[in-house]
C-alpha cells in the first residue's frame, strides 16, 4: 500500500490506533470480569477460612486472584492449585510440574479447588509464618509485605500486587463480613449473645473455634450444654484436649462431606479427627469409608463411596 499525502497516513494511523485501543479496553473488560466472578464463586470460602484460622479474608482472594491469574492458570485449571502452593517433602498428594523459579518445579494437585483454598490456610499456619497472626486481622497490607518478608513469593514486587488487587475490587470489606442470614441464624446467635466465643457457620451447623487453654467443660458451660453431649457431637472422651483454633460443633454434624469433594489428604498437623471436624462430618462415617487407610499427615482420604 501506498500512502500519497500526509494527511492519508495520518487518517491510517488515527483508525490503527482506535483498533489498538478498542483491542486493549476488550481486554481489559475481559480480565476484570473475570476477576469479578472469581471474588463472587470464592469470597465465601475466603471468609469460612478466616472465621476457621484468622487469616485475613482479603488476603486470601488476593492471593488466589495473583496465583491462578483468577481461576485461568494452568496450575488452577488442571490441578485445582489457586495459590502456587510447591510440593515441599511433606506432600505425598498428586503433583505436576511446572516451570516457575526453576524449570520443573514441583506443585501441589488437589481434587478440588476448595481442598486448596484448605491447604493454603494451613500452609500459613507454620511456624514460618506465625508471625502474621499477631496482626490484626483487618490490617491487609501488614499481611502483604509480612508474606513477603516470609517468602511466600520471590517477586519483589509481591506485596504491592497483592495491595493493589485489594483496594482495586475493595476486598478488605470480607475481612469484617459477618457472613450470616438474620433468620435462624440470629435466633441461635441471640439466645448465646453473651458468650466469649464468636459462633460460626458452615453447611448449616454452628460451631466455634476454640481459644488457647480452652476445655471442652469450659465450652459446654458458656453455651449451657450438657458436657457429655457435646463430647458426643464433637467424637471425643471424657478429659479429651482441645487443640487452639479447632472447630467445637453445637450441632450433630453432617454423615457425608461436601458433595464436590471426592477425596482430601490428611495436612501436616492434622488427623483424621481433624478434617472430620474442618469438614463438619462424623468422625465415625469418615473411618466406614476409609478402613485400611493410616491416621496420619499426607493419608488420603476418601469422602464418598
Amino acid at each position: 500500500m501506498k500512502f500519497n499525502d500526509k494527511g492519508m497516513i495520518k487518517r491510517y494511523l488515527l483508525h490503527l490506533l482506535i483498533i489498538v485501543s478498542l483491542t486493549v479496553d476488550a481486554e481489559a473488560q475481559n480480565a476484570n470480569q473475570r476477576y469479578t466472578d472469581y471474588i463472587q464463586r470464592w469470597k465465601d470460602v475466603a471468609i469460612s477460612e478466616q472465621s476457621q484460622h484468622g487469616i485475613p479474608a482479603s488476603i486470601t482472594l488476593a492471593q488466589g486472584l495473583l496465583e491462578s491469574a483468577a481461576g485461568a492458570s494452568r496450575l488452577a485449571v488442571e490441578g485445582n492449585n489457586h495459590f502456587g502452593i510447591k510440593c515441599h517433602n511433606d506432600w505425598q498428594g498428586d503433583t505436576m510440574l511446572r516451570d516457575d523459579d526453576a524449570p520443573n518445579e514441583c506443585f501441589r494437585v488437589y481434587d478440588s479447588a476448595e481442598e486448596s483454598f484448605a491447604d493454603h490456610s494451613r500452609f500459613l499456619l507454620r511456624r514460618r509464618y506465625e508471625s502474621l497472626f499477631e496482626l490484626p486481622v483487618d490490617d491487609y497490607k501488614g499481611w502483604a509485605h509480612g508474606l513477603k518478608r516470609c517468602g511466600y513469593a520471590t517477586d519483589p514486587n509481591y506485596a504491592h500486587r497483592l495491595i493493589s488487587i485489594i483496594e482495586r475490587y475493595s476486598l478488605y470489606n470480607y475481612d469484617t463480613a459477618v457472613g450470616r442470614q438474620a433468620d435462624d441464624d440470629a435466633l441461635f446467635i441471640l439466645e448465646h449473645l453473651r458468650t466469649s466465643h464468636a459462633i460460626c457457620k458452615t453447611r448449616s451447623l454452628h460451631y466455634v473455634i476454640a481459644n488457647p487453654g480452652d476445655t471442652y467443660s469450659d465450652i459446654a458451660r458458656e453455651f449451657s450444654f450438657d458436657l457429655d453431649e457435646l463430647l458426643s457431637i464433637n467424637d471425643v472422651i471424657k478429659d479429651s484436649e482441645i487443640k487452639a483454633w479447632q472447630e467445637v460443633y453445637l450441632q450433630e454434624k453432617h454423615d457425608d462431606a461436601p458433595s464436590d469433594m471426592k477425596s482430601i489428604v490428611i495436612g501436616e498437623g492434622e488427623t483424621m479427627h481433624s478434617v472430620a471436624q474442618r469438614l463438619g462430618i462424623k468422625l465415625n462415617r469418615l473411618r466406614e469409608l476409609n478402613p485400611s487407610k493410616k491416621d496420619k499427615p499426607g493419608t488420603r482420604l476418601r469422602l464418598h463411596k
